[in-house]
């Protein structure tokens, strides 16, 4: 098989890790710059253009898109869709995923326990917002911050109110979440493939920050799920319709709360906690797929 990589950057951990694994299967395996890409549309001949030529002969994607260029990675994704070129990541539910808002309210639909949540446009309203996610302390999330960039913790209500004025007066959507106090700064990842879940670890944020990204010095170890997260994350994917998704939870008294369903989660923290072949696992999921998608 010929399989591209959507991804910006060949040096990232998991772009190099999809890279090898491919390869170590005996795959021909190339990387995309989906920024790079050219779409061209036309009835019955959709075709992308990179480099000057024309992307021919791949058999199968694996879209590394960030969360900065969502939109016309979407776009890149959806385009390889109408070439009947198999996706391990669906256009539609890497845009489902991205929405913040659209995403919690879907999960919360379906019956997915997550931190109260609310959401509001005018600075009149802060005062009810506060109130209806328990008061303070509360985070405030930026709807398009990622890594744990843009998120907030305000501990009391004052400091809630002057955070979330700000934001609102310059127009900036954001997210009030309750503040989950027996997480203790912690949250679990479970990494799942093909409604599968092949690795999991827990995420112990840095002293002093409540916030458990690696990326914010947050430290990774691999721990048991419970039979309820198991049950919980494979729910959420499979609710956004992601076949392969980093499903953070919080564990609270009322039980797993899920914060976030990542559509390209990070490979080095939850390989070298578990010392599981996650690559070669999304790899072989590319494999069981990859026909199916050309049909």
């Amino acid at each position: 098989m010929k399989i591209a990589i959507l991804s910006r950057n060949p040096s990232l951990y998991s772009t190099k890790r999809l890279f090898e694994a491919g390869k170590q299967r005996g795959h021909e395996m190339i990387i995309l710059d989906h920024q790079k890409c050219v779409l061209v549309i036309e009835q019955g001949k959709p075709k992308i253009v990179y480099g000057g030529h024309d992307v021919i002969g791949v058999d199968a994607i694996i879209p590394r898109i960030g969360a900065s260029v969502t939109f016309y990675g979407a776009a890149v994704v959806r385009q390889f869709e109408q070439m009947k070129i198999f996706s391990a990541v669906e256009s539609q539910a890497l845009v489902r995923s991205r929405d913040k808002l659209r995403s919690l309210q879907l999960l919360a639909k379906a019956g997915i326990g997550m931190p109260k949540t609310a959401f509001a446009s005018h600075p009149k309203d802060i005062d009810n917002v506060l109130e209806q996610v328990g008061g303070a302390p509360v985070v405030i999330k930026l709807l398009e911050g990622t890594q744990g960039i843009g998120v907030i913790l305000a501990e009391t209500r004052n400091s809630a109110k002057s955070v979330i004025e700000a934001f609102l007066g310059v127009e900036v959507n954001i997210l009030v979440q309750e503040f989950i106090k027996e997480a203790k700064g912690a949250d679990v990842r479970a990494f799942i493939v093909d409604g599968q879940i092949v690795g999991a670890m827990k995420r112990q944020g840095a002293a002093g920050d409540f916030r458990s990204n690696l990326h914010r010095g947050g430290v990774a170890t691999v721990i048991d799920l419970t039979p309820e997260e198991k049950a919980t994350a494979i729910k959420a994917a499979k609710k956004l319709g992601l076949a392969i998704a980093g499903v953070d939870m919080l564990r609270s008294e009322r039980g797993p709360l899920v914060m976030e369903v990542n559509s390209s989660p990070g490979l080095e923290g939850i390989e070298g906690a578990t010392k599981v072949d996650i690559a070669g696992k999304i790899i072989e999921y590319v494999e069981r797929n990859e026909f199916t998608g050309n049909e």
